[in-house]
């Protein structure tokens, strides 16, 4: 395999952030994520999911044209981009466009200015994302912007970070600072800041805004690289494994070569995107560049259509398609080309596909059988290919390419052709013939990112009839795919029915039933009937502004030729200009005890977005460092027999397989007070997902692939069954005690509430699936050893207290020996608790043994396999409640799955049966049992048990409305709690009268949300709309939290900088801006002179469970507030110490610097350092938050689409102690409260393994599926004088009132089915029914009907 000597250059040249990097040699499935994090110090672009489907690695790639001296600029997906194929290019990464020491970039600044970045692990590929943005809009020959702002459109603005995913903002905030750029922006729309008040002129809010100059942007392709870029050309092949042909004859003579080779694997790449969906478990030895084959890379156009190359990425095809629609071969607007690049632009995310080629997404479906969207659309308009052999060069259609067997080795897509109108079918300009071409797609995201469930493209050939006033059909093309078949189908037996026919609602229906017995997904697709029911409803909408054209004529035939003219659709499919309207952010000050409840930025965002920040993964690897990667079961419960490496694993750098033999103390991975669990499997796994061993590489890669390749031997002989369900564990009577300190009461008689009722509903049912975290950290942790039998752990955990205890138990050393560090977690909500204990002392233990650092990086999949998630659960309730909708008895019965651990979950019935008293039941009882079955431990993720319970609350108050036919508003509104009743409920916490706000917010809701009015308006468009129908809700929460014992030390120290500790983590949630507020208050009590800018003087520092001790767990939603007072007692020690010399300075100098201050202090010996440890008052360490939602959803009955329309929150944050952190933890919470309630499917198979293991198939929450209008207003209430400040929690409490849209969702399915009912004739129907959470698309559609189209042609027919 050679090429020509005077093509080669023997390095790889490149440049980083205007850096020339050279390369002499690199295995070639080195990705530039990997370069970048281990050889340059450049690590802003993150590693989270490694498949390309979250933009954390996002970075700019700049490649130069010396011929046209024309640059391109794109962001790439550095996971997945090799760095061999940049030779000659320029990455920019965040830190290219500034940094604190040389000044940062307007993006870094209104990043943190928005309240844009919270954990911030997302927010480098963000800013990138943004960046790329600007730099191609100033490209464009748009009009000049006003300084300040960008060429950029709002529209484009929120589009440049659509495939960007973020856990923590709930996105408002990161919107608005991308928004801020576009010169169409209007400044009203933009949300709360910390550039501008409310009510500042235009002009002050510009001048406020961190200047951008578009003329002065960064050079994204150095000079010195330009000048080599026109000599360099190709790699040595012999060196890097990387060969380039230049020729198909070259390329033909490589791939003889592999196909006669000597074994070695060989990989065919253009952009190398499809590994994100093809994982390699093993590298391959040699790589085969096509992108230098001109033919491969050509576009021509000319009137018989366009050709596009194989190698040509999707993004250039777009922009080829939307050129060729303006170029003129065609007088009449043709929309065909329009329509395929849009349908196009909704494949991956723009990052994707800048990279991905055309024809790799066309070779994946036909030899790998991807749910293509492009291999549908471009087979409906009749595309050609052409294949490359060895012998010889064909022409094939589309669909015999797909049909045939899958490509060989030696056979290569060239190139695809798009036919123009005249020849797609047969219409040549001036005929009266039209042509109708819509494609479609039903996915989770409308905006892609997102595998379709169904995707198809639809075309016909249609003319005026000239027998009949109709329209008659007179050629048509149907494709169909991605629905769970191995490649797109035509339907054409649908095609030959329809061709010659009159249009009509007959001809419709029967072509109806022709296509369901076509669009029939293979075995073991999910949602198979649903698929299906798809494929009718896009042929339906298709032909629905001809067929509903309501002037019919007594044939049944369509009037009207002219709606022909008029393709402006009644139904739209995501079709949409901008994701978000403007909302409202109403913040009340309080400047009482300034700076403490002024809206700062979050401490450390700058760094953040600038890629500054250091999280654990990005501590740089000590000498000699090694990588760990776990083994786990497959199996729910076996014995483990052995475990054998791949012999090439051990070849590939393995070091070492540790196991429970290899543990000197005790086999614990995990400690809370309830109990601990082992850190590896023993002889016997108990289920699924167990560690079973610890594989240590000398590289992350070589010891994941390792651990992937490991076999474990298992036996199951003469073992009982596992327990794999809530009821096969009560038969077993298998459960976990739950402490009697803990232990909820009943309250009031259940009995007698139930006599009472004038009604009962009795043993009703509910199943609660789980949901995974999706922290955009993994887990991770590096462990380095230290003089003297000591152990250093950096861990990403949110209790490094219980993981000094564990590593110490399990090394069997003191805990004078250990020492747990944590700077900043990279998103935690519960899941680094518990979970995060097993990985930090994993790496403990291996590092301990083998005397070298170990770290790990655990990749997504294991991460997802692992990691526990929320508890699932089984409910039964029986409630009763009188004529008027009071309800006057609860009962519930609660199966908590807890798996195989521990863990947290005794606490899990506290903790519901707090969030089920949101309501006056009159009297409420239950029976819980937290059930041990042989699944992974669960754990706590962000109000554990609450969310849950909020959910079962909810589903009562909807099923007596709905068993009442009453208004369910109503129905809540008359069991919210009175005062009387609330201390009934919640005896102890509910305070004073004053405090009890639930009731004000309630009523403001209604008038600040339009409730009534909208409610009326909502009820006039699903009057109006046959295949939309909205719904609104309005939910109130009542929610209960503890605040605990916490640590805090001050230090202040020579030249007045002050240092502080608190026992509490910075996990994203602002803890550190609210204690650096609170100590800079607590200091300035002192009354020094010069202390105006004295938060500038105080700096938080990292938790260290050496230096601060009892730093217990970072939960709960009250750490903030208690390492507030903590630190608040520290501060008043310190000014109490400090008085005295304050006061004999003044009588000498009148009035005292702060600086001076200290040094007399230094010098007159007095202690600079206080520590405390607060201890809540037991008469006070509960207390309640209130808040309520109103959420208004449109739902697309068609698809089952939900689109959350607008979300109105009031919620009482007592005196914020940050107005901007809590309101972006209100936010956050909720659209994380969204993904539980309508997207997220943490599933697991027969055996319990977690089978949901990527971006792939997991979907959280983005831009394009949060509220299009999200107001909220932050009530500074102000009532709650035994509170911190008068402050309240903010963490978890607004993700329970996300339930909010599910309610809505909810009501808009019942409008649907009253629709559906008049359809089929019915006139009542049992109006009760059950929307599982997740509401998903298929869940939705068939509770509005999977047959609702039928029923509805079917009607008109009748």
């Amino acid at each position: 395999m050679e090429q020509s000597e005077s093509t080669v250059n023997n390095s790889l040249v490149f440049a980083v952030n205007g850096k020339r990097f050279e390369v002499s040699t690199i295995h070639p499935s080195t990705t530039v994520l990997e370069f970048l994090r281990s050889h340059t110090p450049f690590k802003g672009p993150k590693l989270s999911c490694g498949e390309g489907g979250c933009g954390a690695c996002v970075v700019l790639l700049s490649k130069y044209n010396p011929i046209l001296d024309q640059l391109d600029d794109c962001t790439v997906s550095s996971c997945l981009t090799l760095l061999c194929s940049v030779n000659g290019c320029s990455i920019t990464t965040t830190e290219g466009l500034g940094n604190s020491k040389d000044g940062f970039h307007p993006i870094h600044e209104r990043f943190s200015g928005f309240h844009a970045s919270q954990c911030g692990f997302c927010t480098p590929g963000m800013c990138m994302s943004l960046f790329s943005a600007l730099v191609n809009a100033e490209k464009t020959p748009r009009p000049e912007p006003p300084l300040g702002f960008s060429k950029l459109k709002v529209s484009e603005a929120e589009r440049a970070i659509a495939g960007n995913l973020c856990r923590c903002t709930g996105y408002r905030p990161i919107a608005d600072a991308c928004k801020s750029f576009s010169a169409d922006v209007d400044m009203e729309d933009l949300g709360f800041n910390s550039f501008w008040r409310k009510g500042d002129s235009k002009e002050v809010k510009l001048s406020s805004l961190p200047l951008y100059n578009h003329s002065d942007e960064i050079c994204t392709f150095p000079e010195f690289l330009k000048n080599e870029t026109r000599s360099t050309l190709l790699l040595d092949s012999r060196r890097y494994s990387w060969y380039s042909p230049v020729s198909i004859e070259e390329l033909q003579r490589l791939l003889g070569f592999v196909e006669d080779g000597n074994g070695s694997r060989v990989k065919v790449v253009v952009g190398n995107t499809g590994m994100g969906y093809y994982k390699e478990v093993e590298s391959y030895d040699k790589y085969i560049d096509l992108r230098h084959i001109p033919e491969f890379s050509m576009i021509r156009r000319d009137n018989t259509g366009i050709s596009i190359g194989a190698t040509v990425t999707i993004s250039k095809a777009i922009e080829a398609l939307r050129e060729y629609n303006q170029s003129g071969f065609y007088s009449e607007g043709d929309m065909v080309y329009k329509n395929i690049a849009d349908h196009m632009e909704k494949v991956a995310s723009g990052f994707i596909r800048n990279s991905a080629s055309l024809g790799g997404n066309l070779v994946m479906a036909q030899r790998n059988h991807f749910p293509s969207d492009i291999a549908t659309v471009l087979l409906a308009v009749g595309s050609t290919v052409n294949i490359m052999n060895s012998l010889k060069s064909e022409e094939l259609t589309l669909e015999e390419f797909l049909r045939r067997p899958e490509l060989d080795s030696k056979s290569i897509l060239v190139g695809v052709k798009i036919p123009d109108r005249d020849r797609i079918m047969g219409i040549s300009s001036g005929t009266k013939m039209k042509l109708l071409f819509e494609t479609y797609r039903a996915a989770p995201r409308p905006l892609g990112n997102a595998l379709p469930y169904l995707n198809a493209a639809l075309m016909a050939k249609v003319s005026r009839c000239t027998t009949s006033n109709g329209i008659i059909v007179s050629n048509c093309r149907f494709a169909f795919g991605g629905y769970g078949t191995k490649h797109p189908i035509r339907a054409t037996k649908v095609e030959e029915f329809l061709t010659g026919k009159v249009l009509s609602v007959g001809v419709l229906c029967e072509a109806v039933k022709l296509l369901k017995g076509i669009v029939v997904p293979d075995d073991g697709t999910s949602s198979p009937a649903y698929r299906s029911s798809l494929a009718v409803s896009f042929l339906f909408e298709f032909f629905s502004h001809l067929v509903e054209a309501n002037a019919k004529s007594p044939d049944g035939c369509v009037d009207g030729y002219s709606t022909l003219l008029s393709p402006a659709k009644q139904l739209d499919h995501g079709k949409i200009s901008t994701l978000l309207s403007s909302a409202k952010q109403e913040v009340e000050l309080n400047r009482q005890y300034h700076p403490v409840g002024e809206p700062i930025a979050k401490s450390g965002a700058a760094i953040q977005a600038s890629g500054e920040a250091v999280y654990v993964d990005d501590i740089p690897s000590p000498t000699n460092c090694l990588h760990g990667a776990f083994i786990y079961s497959t199996k729910p419960l076996a014995r483990v027999k052995g475990i054998k490496l791949n012999p090439k694993s051990v070849a590939d750098g393995v070091s070492a397989l540790i196991s429970f033999k290899d543990i000197p103390g005790e086999n614990i991975g995990c400690k809370t007070i309830f109990g601990t669990e082992p850190l590896f499997a023993d002889d016997f796994t108990r289920c699924a997902g167990e560690y079973i061993a610890f594989v240590v590489a000398d590289t992350q890669k070589h010891a994941n692939m390792a651990a992937n390749l490991a076999v474990v031997d298992y036996d199951m002989e003469n073992l009982e069954p596992p327990i794999l369900s809530v009821e096969e564990a009560v038969r077993r009577s298998s459960f976990f005690e739950v402490p009697s300190f803990i232990s909820p009461k009943q309250v009031g008689d259940f009995s007698r509430g139930m006599a009472k009722a004038d009604h009962k509903i009795l043993s009703a049912e509910i199943r609660l699936g789980s949901q995974y975290y999706f922290y955009m950290e993994t887990q991770t942790a590096l462990a380095i050893p230290d003089e003297d039998n000591c152990i250093v752990v950096y861990s990403s955990i949110q209790c490094p207290e219980n993981a000094h205890t564990t590593i110490s138990r399990c090394l069997g050393i003191p805990e004078h020996n250990v020492r747990v560090i944590t700077r900043r977690v990279g998103g935690g909500f519960g899941g680094k608790s518990m979970k995060a204990i097993a990985v930090a002392t994993a790496c403990a233990l291996a590092a301990y043994k083998l005397q070298r650092p170990v770290r790990i990086y655990m990749n997504r999949k294991t991460d997802m396999k692992i990691a526990g998630g929320r508890h699932p659960m089984k409910v039964t309730y029986s409630v009763g409640f009188k004529s008027n909708g009071k309800i006057t008895a609860l009962h519930v019965d609660i199966l908590i799955n807890a798996g195989i651990g521990v863990d947290i979950s005794p606490i899990m019935p506290m903790l519901m049966v707090g969030a089920l008293k949101k309501y006056d039941w009159g009297a409420f009882s239950f029976d819980i049992k937290v059930c041990k079955t042989n699944h992974l431990s669960k754990s706590a993720m962000r109000a554990p048990g609450e969310v849950q319970a909020t959910f079962i609350s909810e589903a009562v108050i909807e099923h007596v409305a709905s068993t009442l036919s009453m208004d369910v508003d109503s129905v809540r509104s008359r069991n919210l709690h009175t005062f009387n009743s609330l201390n009934f409920f919640f005896e102890g916490c509910a305070g004073e009268h004053v405090e009890y706000t639930l009731p004000l917010i309630w009523d403001k809701l209604a008038t600040s949300s339009s409730f009534k009015e909208r409610t009326d308006m909502i009820k006039q468009f699903n009057m109006c709309n046959k295949w939309q129908k909205r719904g609104i809700s309005r939910v109130p929460i009542v929610h209960e939290v503890s605040l605990k014992a916490t640590p805090g030390k001050v230090s202040i120290l020579s030249d007045g900088s002050v240092a502080v500790e608190v026992g509490g983590i910075e996990l994203g949630q602002g803890l550190w801006t609210k204690v650096k507020q609170m100590t800079a208050f607590a200091l300035i009590s002192i009354g020094c002179d010069g202390m105006g800018d004295f938060l500038e003087k105080v700096r938080v520092i990292q938790s260290d469970t050496l230096s601060l001790i009892q730093g217990g767990l970072t939960a709960g939603s009250t750490t903030s507030e208690c390492s507030c007072e903590a630190i608040r007692l520290c501060c008043n020690m310190l000014v109490e110490r400090l008085n005295p010399i304050k006061e004999r300075l003044q009588e000498q100098m009148g009035s005292v610097e702060w600086g001076t201050l200290i040094l007399q202090a230094q010098s007159q010996a007095v202690n600079l350092s206080a520590s405390s440890y607060y201890v809540p008052d037991f008469s006070s360490f509960q207390y309640l938050n209130y808040g309520a939602a109103v959420s208004e959803v449109e739902v697309n009955l068609l698809t089952g689409q939900t689109t959350i329309l607008q979300s109105d929150i009031i919620y009482d944050c007592g005196q914020s102690l940050n107005p901007a952190v809590d309101l972006g933890q209100i936010e956050g919470a909720f659209v994380q409260g969204i993904g539980f309630f309508m997207l997220e499917e943490y599933t697991t198979n027969s055996d319990g393994l977690v089978v949901t293991e990527g971006t792939w198939t997991y979907k959280i929450p983005t831009i394009d599926t949060v509220p299009k209008q999200f107001n909220v207003e932050v009530l500074n209430s102000g009532h709650h004088k035994n509170r911190v400040l008068s402050s309240k929690a903010s963490g978890e409490p607004p993700l329970l009132l996300a339930v909010s849209v599910h309610c809505a969702t909810r009501a808009a399915i019942r409008e649907a089915r009253q629709q559906l009912l008049s359809w089929t004739g019915l006139t009542k129907c049992d109006s009760t029914f059950q929307l599982e959470v997740p509401a998903t698309m298929p869940v939705v559609k068939e509770l509005c009907g999977l047959e609702n189209v039928e029923s509805y042609l079917q009607s008109l027919l009748s």
